[in-house]
């Protein structure tokens, strides 16, 4: 009867001893090493900061471990009268979906470049996120006249 009490008590060790405690929320790590759990990614635009609401997928996870080190600088080019669109200069886990986006929208686009829009299009892309304390006309003005530079970082 002891023998049997001692091999549960070890099990039950054991079996203890390989759970983690996440409390209530997942763990991701990636490359063994890098935790991005609790990670909040930061955007400015020029100099302007802007709040973002961002997607919860594999690639703001990505993102988040790109920005863990340092800030991300990429330079935005205008393209088209609706967007501005750079290289983020590594690709990134794409899930793209035919959308309609709108002003504020943030998505990644062909898996290596961010895109963020001031106007309307349709087309195949991961969504990142959306900036949600500016207007559409804000949004124009921000990014609507000339080629900016958008600084995405974690804290």
């Amino acid at each position: 009867m002891r023998k049997l009490f001692i091999i549960v008590v070890m099990v039950t060790t054991l079996i203890l001893s390989s759970c983690v405690a996440c409390n209530g929320k997942s763990r991701i790590i990636e490359d063994n090493t890098k935790e991005t759990v609790g990670l909040k990614l930061y955007m400015k635009i020029n100099e302007t900061p802007v709040q973002v609401t961002w997607e919860d997928n594999s690639a703001v996870e990505s993102l988040k471990d790109l920005c863990k080190e340092k800030s991300i600088t990429i330079r935005m080019s205008m393209y088209g009268g609706f967007e501005q669109v750079g290289s983020i200069g590594r690709s990134l886990p794409r899930d793209d979906r035919q959308t309609t986006t709108s002003a504020g929208d943030i998505v990644l686009y062909s898996g290596n470049q961010i895109v963020v829009f001031y106007g309307s299009n349709s087309w195949s892309y991961t969504r990142l996120g959306r900036i949600t304390d500016k207007s559409a006309s804000e949004l124009e003005e921000l990014l609507g006249r000339e080629d900016v530079t958008i600084t995405i970082s974690s804290y």
